[in-house]
């Protein structure tokens, strides 16, 4: 049996790296409608996403890391090269989203329709990552406790 006290009830936040912030904030805001939370030039743009967090970081900024209490350097982080994202989307909402992208003149790299359910929209944002629009039954439970896609 588990203890609740010590197990995770979510994803609170997550990110991508993107050299142009501007950018990011534009396709994000813009084209996905994800309201900006905090912004700061040249380090990081913030956007609330549902209950949690989607957090846009220069990578080069925060490789550098950022001063603590103390004035040491930590929390040093940013990968290289693309990353991916999926957000939850309504089944019934994925073709207003493939006309939505379409009409900003954004790229579908490629849709999937799951073999267990659920379908995807797969483009890119302005710094390559991969972000994917998704059904929440690409992930639905079947009891089974094996890999869904």
């Amino acid at each position: 049996m588990s203890n609740p006290a010590v197990e995770v009830e979510g994803v609170l936040e997550a990110c991508l790296y993107g050299g142009d912030l501007g950018a990011a904030e534009r396709f994000y805001s813009g084209i996905i409608g994800l309201p900006v939370y905090a912004r700061v030039p040249g380090r990081h743009v913030f956007f609330r996403c549902g209950a949690g967090m989607f957090l846009m970081f220069d990578p080069a900024a925060t490789r550098a890391g950022m001063a603590v209490e103390g004035g040491e350097t930590r929390l040093q982080h940013g990968p290289r090269g693309p990353g991916h994202v999926a957000f939850r989307v309504a089944e019934t909402a994925l073709s207003d989203w493939r006309a939505k992208l379409v009409a900003a003149g954004v790229r579908i790299e490629a849709e999937v329709a799951w073999p267990r359910g659920g379908r995807s929209i797969y483009v890119r944002d302005p710094s390559g990552n991969s972000v994917e629009l998704a059904t929440a039954s690409i992930w639905q439970s079947d009891g089974a406790e094996e890999t869904r896609r």
